[in-house]
């Protein structure tokens, strides 16, 4: 690099050799701190004496050898080749410095020697030959590092100096102005014939120059305040930002770090030893502190504080940059830097300091401090995780673990809430604490809610023997009536039959009646669980319908929770009984829990969320939703960290691709490996029933009967056969009609209907469209038209098409060709909605009359669409879309009853009976931006 910066200073050196040469000698004390660009100037200057004639000697000072006598002095007369003359007589004159015993006396305190007789007997001859030398050319001697100059030589150089003054003698030392030396400096500052250099840190706008001499000028000017911040003007940090900017575009510990590294090897051992202490520490707001761990008094840790920055390695109270922070503890020995942390750790500890603040040296550590750090760090955990960081927390706790904590149940407390946390994340790799867990319940070192905890976490694992096993154990304890114990035991049972009900523990009996069912929480206590055995239990018992309101409540009240026993499980079941009593507001709520997010961030709570989410676009017929949603649960964990819950976001994506016409995509996803104790779940059914869907739609009805009816039959054997979980007689009706057996299709069909608990649409919905299209034709359009408000209701658009295509089919098997042609127009308009691929294919079998008098029904003008006001157009659009008045009533803000009263007009107009006569081409125009804003 072109010292363009230092061009003054240069400039002035030379101007001293110009004066030298014409017989004014000279000694300049090069001044600045380290990395300033101090050698490379004494290099410059004493080249362009060289390029001058001179006679150029120099010498490098080091710590290593400031001890030598003579050592700079040495280097001195050595640098020039041997000759005759005054060079010769010179080298001949330091060798005998030290054959002879010339009688000096260090003084340290001073920092150079005291001259005795023989020393300035040879000092005398010494300054004739180097006169000598200086009639002959100019004579350069220049020194680097001086503050590292044996005191031997330092009293050699100002014997000199003083008899140089009228010779042509230039002499050049550089320093960084640390105050060492004192008498030395002092007295050669005394000289009159001295001269004082000082070369200051680069500003941002000589940074700015230096990088645009390597650089575009406006990304010079751009990382200019950058390159200034990180270092501080120091001209070797700069040097190595702009490699490593160069190289990679970033700091590299091999670039800048290692000129850090440099940068502190320059200094003396106590302000290193304060950086390290910084580097362990982080932060300097403490100089007391600093001190103690550095091992210094408080001013010399102050002192080292300004030396430290006047280099650029500090800034306010820390070190520059990370990696300069990184590179100082690398660069120390692992059992030194071990200690250090260990020794700040409890150094903050003795001081009272917040946990938080402790943890991090403990962790890095690697290694357990005293009784006091496991509590520490546990403390610490829970901070962290009330700050939403599951990371740092998940770190304090490994620590935790790792520290001798004690009796078994300590330890297996410790590991339990590192599992919860783990759980947050990446419940894969939470697996490897449940064997050790599992015996620590064995033995009774789980308390009765970590050991319910612990069950879960191998549920979700697929192992289900052991927490089988665990569970029997609980059971066979019998945990006092209205304990607490027995009340987590409870809920657990409610919440296995819904989820695992292989394991459940329950007597099967009738659902009670309103009058026979005991309030929320009655003569118990209420335990943490109880929301969620509510909404299970009413899933089980198919009464979710009488339980909507309340979790309209879970979900309105959910906020931020750190008690990390599964927090998710009452939303999501919330979100269940929405789902399953076809509540059109399910997808809304899920939409807005993915925005909310969770407290403390977890994205195994958001992988669910998007999961169920997926489900509810699928009961809404929105399969490009359905797939997004599914795939997002999968980007958020693995699919090896799904477990058993691995079947809820396939069998949305194999149903939703199969219901697109990507058989190919829904195929593969078939063959991904599943758990086998996904089986045994409910999860299990949602990936049946999709399996089952896939083999109907490509043409493998027999397959596709045999998934039904297995999820029939574990439904049935669980105790869960209600509607809304699996539509799994509707399904395999559906296959049997493919298969011609209208016998057996019917009699599902009517099994579905005679259900008790069957109050929803759509389980209604479905088994009507099976004893439609099984039955005469004659009676298809009303039984469809009935199924076609009832979808209508659940805002099912994939199920309206198949219901108006079915209708259009049937009617044009009538011989009613102009009420086949309307549905078949709502069903292509719904298909741009739905995505369906095939059942886009099955309406291209009829025919497309396109003709001015087929755009209306009979009894309508063809311009009557004209005399629609906007209003009447926006809600014939909405209806025509498929949604119902109140829906409609939402997007417009107006009331229901408007609505109703702008289709009666509607209907008049257009001489049509109701929605299903009404003209698809009626959702162009002004509705398409209101039908823009839902999309």
């Amino acid at each position: 690099m072109n010292l363009v910066e230092r061009v003054d200073q240069e400039a002035e050196l030379k101007r001293i050799l110009g004066e030298c040469a014409t017989g004014k000698g000279a000694v300049v004390l090069l001044e600045g701190p380290g990395g300033s660009g101090k050698t490379e100037l004494l290099h410059r200057t004493a080249e362009h004496a060289r390029q001058g004639g001179g006679t150029v000697l120099h010498a490098g000072c080091s710590r290593a050898e400031s001890a030598l006598p003579f050592g700079v002095l040495g280097q001195l007369f050595s640098s020039v080749p041997a000759a005759d003359g005054p060079v010769a007589r010179l080298q001949d004159l330091y060798q005998r410095l030290h054959a002879e015993d010339v009688g000096q006396d260090p003084v340290p305190a001073a920092g150079t020697a005291v001259i005795g007789p023989g020393l300035a007997l040879l000092l005398d001859e010494m300054t004739a030959a180097l006169l000598e030398l200086a009639d002959e050319a100019p004579v350069f001697l220049g020194v680097d590092t001086i503050r590292h100059a044996d005191a031997s030589s330092l009293a050699c150089l100002l014997y000199l100096a003083r008899r140089t003054a009228s010779a042509r003698v230039a002499v050049v030392l550089t320093d960084d102005g640390a105050a060492h030396r004192r008498l030395f400096r002092t007295e050669l500052l005394d000289q009159p014939h001295t001269h004082r250099v000082t070369l200051r840190p680069l500003t941002e706008a000589q940074v700015a120059g230096r990088l645009a001499a390597h650089l575009e000028r406006g990304e010079a000017e751009r990382l200019a305040g950058e390159f200034h911040a990180v270092s501080a003007g120091n001209l070797l940090l700069l040097r190595a930002l702009l490699d490593d900017h160069l190289a990679c575009g970033g700091v590299r510990r091999d670039g800048y770090g290692r000129a850090v590294l440099r940068q502190l090897g320059r200094l003396e051992e106590p302000v290193a030893a304060v950086a390290r202490a910084l580097a362990v520490l982080g932060s300097a707001e403490a100089p007391a502190r600093l001190a103690r761990l550095a091992d210094v008094d408080e001013g010399t840790a102050e002192s080292a504080l300004r030396t430290l920055e006047s280099v650029g390695l500090v800034t306010g109270h820390a070190l520059r940059h990370d990696v300069a922070r990184q590179a100082v503890l690398d660069d120390m020995a692992p059992e030194e830097r071990t200690g250090l942390r260990l020794a700040a750790a409890a150094l903050l500890y003795e001081q009272g300091c917040p946990p938080r603040e402790i943890a991090p040296l403990l962790v890095e550590a690697d290694r357990p401090g005293g009784e006091w750090s496991v509590h520490v760090l546990l403390e610490a955990a829970e901070q962290e995780l009330l700050a939403g960081r599951t990371q740092r927390a998940v770190a304090a706790l490994e620590a935790a673990l790792r520290a001798p904590v004690g009796a078994g149940a300590e330890r297996a407390a410790v590991e339990s809430r590192l599992v919860q946390v783990r759980r947050l994340f990446d419940p894969a790799t939470a697996e490897r604490h449940l064997t050790a867990l599992s015996a620590a319940a064995r033995t009774g070192a789980l308390s009765p809610a970590r050991t319910l905890d612990l069950v879960r976490q191998l549920l979700w694992q697929g192992r289900t023997a052991e927490a089988g096993e665990l569970l029997d154990r609980l059971r066979a304890a019998r945990p006092e009536p209205h304990s607490e114990a027995a009340a987590l035991l409870e809920d657990t049972e409610k919440w296995l039959a819904w989820t695992h009900p292989t394991l459940a523990h329950r007597t099967h009996r009738p659902a009670a009646g309103p009058e026979q069912r005991p309030r929320p929480g009655a003569g118990r206590p209420a335990g943490r669980g109880r929301p969620a055995a509510l909404l299970a239990d009413a899933l089980v018992n198919g009464r979710a319908h009488e339980l909507v309101g309340q979790a309209h409540q879970v979900l309105k009240d959910r906020g931020p929770t750190y008690d990390l026993s599964w927090p998710e499980e009452p939303a999501l079941l919330a979100l269940g009984v929405l789902l399953c009593t076809d509540s059109p507001d399910a997808a809304a709520w899920c939409d807005r829990l993915l925005r909310e997010g969770h407290t403390p961030y977890s994205p195994t709570w958001m992988a669910m969320l998007s999961a169920m989410r997926a489900e509810a676009a699928l009961r809404l017929g929105d399969l490009p939703g359905a797939v997004d949603h599914a795939q997002q649960a999968l980007n958020h964990i693995h699919p090896g960290a799904w477990g058993v819950a691995l079947g809820a976001p396939l069998g949305s994506l194999v149903l939703a691709t199969t219901r697109m016409g990507h058989y190919d995509e829904a195929g593969a996803y078939l063959t991904r490996a599943v758990p086998k104790p996904l089986f045994d779940t409910r999860y299990g059914l949602h990936y049946l029933h999709a399996r089952g869907q896939y083999h109907l739609l490509t043409g493998h009805p027999h397959a596709a009967l045999a998934d039904f009816l297995a999820c029939g039959d574990r439904m049935r054997a669980w105790g869960i056969d209600v509607p809304g979980i699996v539509p799994w007689r509707t399904s395999a009706a559906e296959a049997w009609l493919d298969l011609g057996n209208h016998e057996q299709a019917t009699r599902l069909a009517y099994d579905q209907l005679g259900r008790p608990g069957t109050n929803g649409a759509r389980a209604r919905a479905a088994a009507l469209r099976v004893l439609a299209v099984g039955g005469p034709v004659a009676r298809r359009p009303q039984m469809l038209s009935e199924a076609l408000d009832l979808y209508e209701r659940c805002g099912d658009r994939y199920e309206q098409i198949r219901i108006l295509t079915d209708t259009a089919a049937a009617y044009h098997e009538l011989g009613d060709n102009r009420r086949a042609r309307t549905h078949v127009r709502r069903a292509r308009h719904l298909v741009g909605l739905c995505g369906a691929a095939p059942l886009s294919e099955a309406l291209l079998s009829f025919p497309d009359d396109n003709a001015e008098d087929q755009l209306f029904p009979a009894g309508a003008g063809a311009t009557d669409g004209a005399v629609l006001t906007g209003s009447e157009r926006r809600v014939a659009a909405l209806a025509v879309g498929g949604y119902t008045n109140r829906e409609i009533a939402a997007k417009l803000f107006i009331t229901a009853s408007t609505v109703e009263q702008h289709l009666t007009r509607v209907y008049r107009k257009l001489g049509v009976r109701c929605r299903k006569d009404l003209p698809v081409e009626l959702a162009t125009g002004a509705a398409e931006a209101v039908l823009g804003q839902e999309a």
